[in-house]
């Protein structure tokens, strides 16, 4: 079990692991060994997750998320298997965290009188600044 908060765990089998190789620094290690992970989680299936929760995540996780509900995440920091393992595991963890908090309602809020009044006076001296440029000099001689 991988603990998400106080109340959401995953189980082990959710997570699916493949191994491939990385590019990047390593020297011939990098040609031989596949190091890099690619974590598949399938949010959509998952019984661990409740239904408004399974919703934010998908949107949160954006084009790491499949067409079929699957969250892809790709770590391929590390030079090794287990660290590359871990940290995709915590990433993972910590989008699920993220979309397990609910979202704060929208309060409709009005402006305050003075608010609209700097508003329209921030106009008013605009307009004026506008209206001078516009005059054309007047020669009463």
């Amino acid at each position: 079990m991988i603990p998400v908060t106080d109340t959401i765990a995953l189980r082990d089998d959710e997570l699916v692991f493949d191994f491939v190789r990385a590019s990047g620094p390593g020297g011939q290690n990098v040609n031989k060994v596949a190091t890099a992970v690619q974590l598949r989680f399938d949010a959509a299936g998952s019984p661990s997750l409740p239904d408004e929760m399974r919703a934010r995540l998908l949107r949160l996780a954006g084009r790491r998320a499949t067409d079929d509900g699957v969250i892809v995440i790709d770590a391929r920091r590390f030079r090794t298997q287990e660290r590359n393992r871990q940290d995709a595991v915590d990433r993972l963890v910590k989008l699920i965290a993220r979309a397990a908090e609910r979202p704060k309602p929208r309060r409709r809020t009005r402006p305050t009188a003075a608010s609209r009044q700097r508003r329209v006076d921030g106009k008013k001296r605009r307009g004026a600044l506008k209206r001078q440029r516009g005059e054309k000099p007047r020669l009463d001689d």
